[in-house]
C-alpha cells in the first residue's frame, strides 16, 4: 500500500495527514508554533519554527500510524499564502516573515498602484495591490529595512521554505505565486514588467510549477529529520485556498466553497481566466493544472469567533474542559437560543482590517444596535451572523459576474456546526454540502501528491475520493428574515468608514 503525505502550514499550526491509495485518511497530526505581533497590525513568524514543527509532526504522524517512512510515495505541501520569507546568500533567514494578515504595507500598496497604474496592474496580475500580498512586503523591506533588503538573495512563500528544507531546492507553484502580485496570472509566468517596475531582482524569484509537478526529492538531511525515506518525490502543492478547494472537490464549474478557518474564503472554479473589472475578487491560478479560480477573502472569519471565545467564553471553556468536548459546540448551542437577527444586533467582523469587498487595513469591528435586552446568546449569534453576512458579500460579487453556483461546499472548523451550516444556506440562499474529506488543505495537498506520483488527473481523483455526505437546503422563511438584516449590514461599513479610520489612526 502506498501512502501520500499532505503538509498544511497554517497560521497557528502545521497539520500533516497521511492518505492511502483509495483516498482514505490513515492519520492526522498537528504541531503549533507562535505568532508575533510587535506592533498593532503587524504579524510575523520565524520560518525556522515552521520547519522544526513540520519535521516533528511528520515523525509523530509516522509513529502514530505505525508506518515506515519508505511507505510514503509522495509529499504535497499547502500553506498560508502571501507571507514573505527573505533569505541571504547562505540561505539564512534575513528577518522574521511578514504574514498574510500583516497590515503594515498600506503606503506601499498605494505606491505600487501609482507606479504601475491600477488598471495595468489588474491586467497583468488579475488583482489590485493589497496589504496581505507579498510584493508590498518586499517594497516595505526595501524602504524601511534597506540593510536587510541588501542582504536578501531569495524570496519565497511559507510552505516553500519548508520544501527548501525537505528537498534543498527552490520552487513555487503558480497557484500560490498568484498571491504575490508578481505573477502574470493569465500566462502563469512571472511578470517581468511588474517585478522591474517595483525595483525587485528577478533572480530572487524561484522556478514555477503546476501543483502536481515534482519540485524536488527528500534529501538525506531531511530524511534524518523527518523519518521519511531519501528520494521521495515532493510535488509543488499550492496555497491553502487552492489546496482546500481541491480537498473538497471544487474542481469543476458550478461548485463553490466556503472555507471557515481563521480567515474566511468564498472560492469558485474557473475553466478560463476571468477577472473582476474592479478587482474586488481575486483572480488566481487554480491547483488544477491549466485552470483558474476567483475568490473573496474575509480576514477574520473564524478568527472573529475565536476572539469572542477567548475573551468572553470563559464559562464555555471550563465546561468543555470538564466534558472533554469542543468549546465551539457550547457557543453555537448558545447562539441557537437567540432569534434570527439577534433582536436588532449586528456585528462588523473587521477585527484585522478587511479585503473583500472592502480592501481596507483600517477597517475595524464592532457591535451595532446593542440594548439592555441583549444577552451573551444574542452577541454570540450576532458574531456568527456578521461573519456570514461578510462572506455573502463575496458570493454576491461572484453572482454579479454571471457565475452559476449550484452548491457550496463548506470546510474548516465552522463546517462541523449544523447550526452554522443552516445559517450559511439561509443567508446565501444556496444549498450547503459537506463532504467526506474534512482535512481541507492538507487533504488537497495529499491529492496533489498522489496525482503527481500516480500520474492521475486531479479532477478524476477528486471524483473518485470525495463524496457528498450531508446537504442543507435554505429555508425560505429564514432567508426572508435574514435579507432584512443583510441589507442593513451592507450599509454599515460605508457609513462608518471615516470613523473607523479615525479610531485606527489614534493607535497606529
Amino acid at each position: 500500500m502506498k501512502y501520500f503525505l499532505g503538509i498544511d502550514l497554517g497560521t497557528s499550526a502545521v497539520k500533516c495527514i497521511l492518505v492511502d491509495e483509495q483516498g482514505s485518511v490513515t492519520g492526522v497530526h498537528s504541531e503549533e508554533y507562535p505568532l508575533y505581533q510587535p506592533f498593532p497590525g503587524w504579524a510575523e513568524q520565524n520560518p525556522e519554527d515552521w520547519w522544526q514543527q513540520s519535521a516533528l509532526a511528520i515523525r509523530k504522524l509516522l509513529d502514530q500510524c505505525g508506518l515506515d517512512g519508505a511507505q510514503v510515495a509522495g509529499v504535497g505541501l499547502s500553506g498560508q499564502m502571501h507571507g514573505s520569507v527573505f533569505l541571504d546568500e547562505h540561505l539564512n533567514v534575513v528577518r522574521p516573515a511578514l504574514l498574510w494578515c500583516d497590515q503594515r504595507t498600506g503606503a506601499q500598496c498605494e505606491w505600487i498602484e501609482n507606479t504601475i497604474g491600477r488598471q495595468r496592474l489588474g491586467e497583468l496580475t488579475g488583482n489590485k495591490a493589497l496589504t496581505g500580498f507579498t510584493a508590498p512586503k518586499a517594497v516595505w523591506l526595501k524602504q524601511h529595512e534597506p540593510d536587510n533588503f541588501a542582504k536578501t538573495r531569495h524570496m519565497m512563500l511559507p510552505k516553500d521554505y519548508v520544501r527548501l528544507q525537505l528537498t534543498g531546492g527552490f520552487g513555487m507553484d503558480v497557484a500560490d505565486a498568484s498571491g504575490t502580485l508578481l505573477l502574470n496570472v493569465e500566462t502563469r509566468r512571472w511578470s517581468q514588467e511588474v517585478v522591474e517596475a517595483l525595483g525587485l531582482p528577478m533572480e530572487w524569484l524561484p522556478p514555477l510549477f503546476e501543483s502536481n509537478e515534482a519540485a524536488g526529492h527528500i534529501t538525506p538531511a531531511a530524511a534524518a529529520a523527518t523519518g521519511l525515506a531519501e528520494g521521495i518525490s515532493v510535488v509543488a502543492g499550492g496555497g491553502d485556498q487552492a489546496c482546500g478547494a481541491v480537498g473538497v472537490g471544487v474542481v469543476k464549474k458550478g461548485v463553490a466553497s466556503v472555507a471557515l478557518g481563521t480567515s474566511g474564503v468564498v472560492f469558485v472554479h474557473d475553466e478560463s481566466y476571468q477577472v473582476d473589472p474592479e478587482c474586488r475578487l481575486h483572480s488566481f491560478c487554480h491547483g488544477v493544472p491549466g485552470k483558474w479560480h476567483r475568490m473573496g477573502v474575509m480576514l477574520a472569519a473564524g478568527g472573529s469567533f475565536q476572539w469572542w471565545k477567548n475573551q468572553f467564553g470563559y464559562e464555555e471553556l471550563q465546561q468543555a474542559a470538564r466534558d472533554g468536548r469542543d468549546v465551539y459546540e457550547y457557543l453555537t448551542a448558545l447562539a441557537e437560543t437567540a432569534p434570527i437577527g439577534s433582536e436588532g444586533l449586528l456585528f462588523m467582523p473587521y477585527l484585522t482590517g478587511e479585503r473583500t469587498p472592502h480592501p481596507d487595513p483600517k477597517a475595524r469591528g464592532g457591535f451595532i444596535g446593542l440594548n439592555m435586552r441583549h444577552t451573551k446568546a444574542h452577541l454570540t449569534r450576532a458574531v456568527l451572523e456578521g461573519i456570514t453576512f461578510g462572506l455573502r458579500d463575496s458570493f454576491e460579487l461572484m453572482k454579479q459576474s454571471s457565475v452559476e453556483i449550484t452548491e457550496l461546499r463548506v470546510n474548516g472548523g465552522g463546517a462541523k456546526s449544523v447550526f452554522w451550516r443552516q445559517m450559511i444556506a439561509d443567508i446565501f440562499g444556496c444549498p450547503v454540502v459537506t463532504v467526506n474529506s474534512t482535512d481541507g488543505p492538507a487533504y488537497g495537498a495529499a491529492v496533489m501528491a498522489a496525482s503527481g506520483v500516480l500520474q492521475r488527473d486531479i479532477t478524476q481523483l477528486c471524483e473518485e475520493w470525495i463524496a457528498v455526505e450531508d446537504r442543507t437546503e435554505p429555508k425560505p422563511e429564514n432567508r426572508d428574515r435574514y435579507e432584512e438584516y443583510y441589507r442593513i449590514f451592507r450599509s454599515l461599513y460605508p457609513t462608518l468608514k471615516d470613523t473607523l479610520h479615525q479610531l485606527s489612526d489614534l493607535v497606529m
